[in-house]
């Protein structure tokens, strides 16, 4: 998977190699199609906040968005042409206050941040109760099987 990663809004603790590199084991993991992308882009509270009310009708920031481009149930592409997963949007700022909040690392909630977003592109959702079950386990799976590599390492738990 190719991951075209932008931070717009710089946060301490903040990697685009990192971000790109958890796609594209979720991409391994979840058997996407080469060649197959994704954008995932780090914005202020204020634009996620412009993006929240647009697109959600809800006032204030969010901590993730995605919006999905080619439809899964459309299929892959045969003929080598991308698979364009769609995009997603993070708040890194109330990822670090969610981080907080939760006891854990400002690493970590992107992480998680990341995967939720990458399944919601995938068609997973979280509405009703055994969907959001399901969500859970595969995003639990996941970041646990990236936490026990080299590279998804965090070391402050």
């Amino acid at each position: 998977m190719n991951a075209l990663v932008s931070i717009e809004c710089a946060h301490a603790g903040l990697s685009e190699a990192r971000a790109a590199a958890l796609a594209r084991f979720c991409a391994q993991k979840l058997d996407l199609p080469d060649p197959a992308e994704v954008s995932i882009t780090f914005v202020s509270d204020d634009d996620m906040a412009q993006l929240n009310e647009k697109h959600r009708g809800k006032i204030g920031p969010t901590d993730v968005l995605s919006f999905e481009c080619d439809n899964l149930d459309d299929g892959f592409p045969e003929d080598g042409e991308v698979f364009e997963a769609g995009d997603i949007i993070v708040a890194p700022k109330v990822a670090a206050r969610q981080a907080e909040e939760l006891g854990h690392t400002f690493t970590e909630e992107v992480d998680t941040l990341l995967v939720h977003g990458i399944l919601h592109l995938l068609g997973y959702d979280h509405i009703e109760d055994a969907d959001a079950e399901e969500m859970q386990t595969a995003q639990d799976a996941l970041l646990a099987a990236w936490w026990a590599t080299t590279e998804g390492a965090v070391h402050a738990r």
